[in-house]
């Protein structure tokens, strides 16, 4: 690296700091390096070795690797192969002697983020490691809001952190861009059409229809007739010839909710359908092809139903091809505090109305209810309380009688991811059990005193605006 550093020559840009690793087999041009970024604020490590300087990127966490691009042992094609394979997120500036067109474009197809050739001043050392880094900088803070706003908005449109819907979030990234059939199953308001929005929105067919059919709601020829169409005169008031779903759904995604009510019949003509992309209208002779994406849905167990002969085996395996088991609200609480906000924020905004979130309490005796009726139950559950509140914040005596009743618990819904998570979810336990005490406490004063707030209030030494405003606190007033 040469000495002149005439900053005046090249244009100025702002110093983005961060840490920077040097892999170059030449250790004084390595130390040049560390001393011109030194200055500037950036944390430099140098590794005059190439297999050292791998097990370095690997290990640590740097912003940008300078990587020289002819060393003994690995050269820099090499080393920059193998660090993007382990998944390195660093962004990478190739130096070297031996500048040519082909090693340049190479090195970016392997994703080098940027290319320096020797001899190269300090300042043109310093104006390509800045602008490295405030790209990297870019990339990193856009990854933090994306990340921010799955949180906030979810994974298309579903709120949840809990691991078991991580899982059905992935199965749906993996089997979303396939042609595979898919059977939701899980209880009543758990988010299965949801699921099925999410594949058919992620998959190919995005732009092609999405419909959907209940199969609870209709009886069995209706039901046919809606899935399979009919021709005129097939039946009493088929006055015109009806196209079923089958063939409006062609080329898109064909969604069946509850389909462990099919009766047996149906059940054997929608496997024939599967089985050879054909479709018959009612009443008709002809055949159809068709082209769709078979989602289908249920609350049931389909193979306890085989199991006692009441749901054919053959389409059990026909619709069974990719499974995804949504989780009751019940066995992942930790996305109680999630849902119910990002609930109340919409609502809020949606009306106009001034309620900006729960008080701990409030958020104790939610994560501590049952939600037979799931999701739903609990997002249903918010537009009541967000319309009645009188509050700033919801407060315990703002929820239902049900909710009141359920005894907050303390126990940890889900394993924490690290040392801070722990210590959070310790304080929000004793925060927790704190309250359930002083609640304890209270109800007990007023069952002494016959419910009287003067008289509880002078027996413990409380004024009575403050006892009364506690009471309020937990729904005892």
């Amino acid at each position: 690296m040469n000495g002149d550093d005439n900053r005046d020559e090249l244009p100025q840009i702002v110093p983005t700091t961060g840490r920077v690793l040097v892999i170059d087999d030449e250790l004084p041009l390595g130390l040049s390096c560390r001393r011109a970024l030194s200055s500037e604020g950036y944390e430099v490590v140098v590794e005059s070795d190439s297999e050292a300087g791998l097990q370095t990127a690997i290990s640590g966490e740097f912003d940008i690797i300078l990587l020289d691009l002819m060393m003994p042992k690995l050269d820099g094609l090499e080393l920059l192969r193998r660090l993007k394979s382990a998944g390195v997120a660093s962004e990478v500036v190739i130096i070297t002697a031996f500048s040519t067109l082909e090693t340049a474009v190479e090195a970016m197809r392997l994703g080098a983020a940027d290319y320096l050739g020797k001899p190269f001043t300090p300042a043109e050392l310093r104006m390509t490691i800045d602008k490295v880094a405030q790209r990297s900088a870019l990339i990193r803070e856009n990854q933090a809001l994306r990340r921010e706003l799955e949180v906030a908005q979810g994974f298309e449109g579903m709120i949840g952190r809990s691991r078991a819907m991580e899982r059905v979030f992935s199965i749906v990234k993996r089997v979303a861009p396939t042609d595979g059939t898919v059977l939701i199953t899980g209880e009543s308001g758990t988010g299965k059409e949801m699921i099925v929005q999410a594949i058919h929105r992620l998959s190919p067919r995005k732009n092609k229809p999405l419909l959907a059919c209940d199969c609870s709601a209709l009886a069995s020829t209706l039901l046919e007739s809606e899935l399979f169409g009919h021709v005129k005169g097939a039946f009493s008031g088929a006055i015109a010839t009806k196209q079923g779903l089958f063939e409006a759904a062609h080329r898109g995604t064909l969604f069946l909710d509850e389909v462990a009510n099919l009766s047996w019949e149906t059940q054997g003509k929608l496997l024939r359908v599967l089985e050879t992309k054909k479709v018959r209208k009612v009443g008709d002779t002809a055949e159809h092809e068709v082209e769709i994406r078979l989602v289908a849905a249920t609350n049931r167990s389909l193979a306890e139903m085989v199991a006692e002969n009441a749901f054919r085996e053959d389409l059990y395996y026909r619709l069974n091809v990719v499974p995804i088991e949504i989780p009751p609200l019940r066995e992942r609480r930790g996305d109680i505090p999630l849902l119910a906000n990002a609930f109340l924020t919409r609502l809020t905004a949606k009306m106009n109305l001034d309620v900006r979130g729960f008080t701990p309490e409030a958020m104790a005796h939610l994560e501590s209810y049952h939600w037979p009726g799931n999701v739903r139950e609990l997002r249903n559950m918010i537009e009541r309380i967000a319309i009645l509140c009188d509050s700033p914040r919801v407060e315990v005596r703002h929820l239902p009688r049900e909710i009141r009743e359920s005894v907050p618990g303390s126990a940890v819904s889900r394993f924490p991811e690290s040392w801070d998570e722990f210590r959070q979810i310790k304080n929000n336990a004793a925060q927790q059990a704190a309250a359930n005490l002083e609640r304890q406490y209270l109800t007990e004063i007023l069952a002494r005193c016959e419910n009287n707030v003067s008289k509880a209030a002078q027996l413990i030494g409380m004024r009575r605006p403050n006892l009364h405003a506690l009471l309020k606190k937990h729904g005892l007033r």
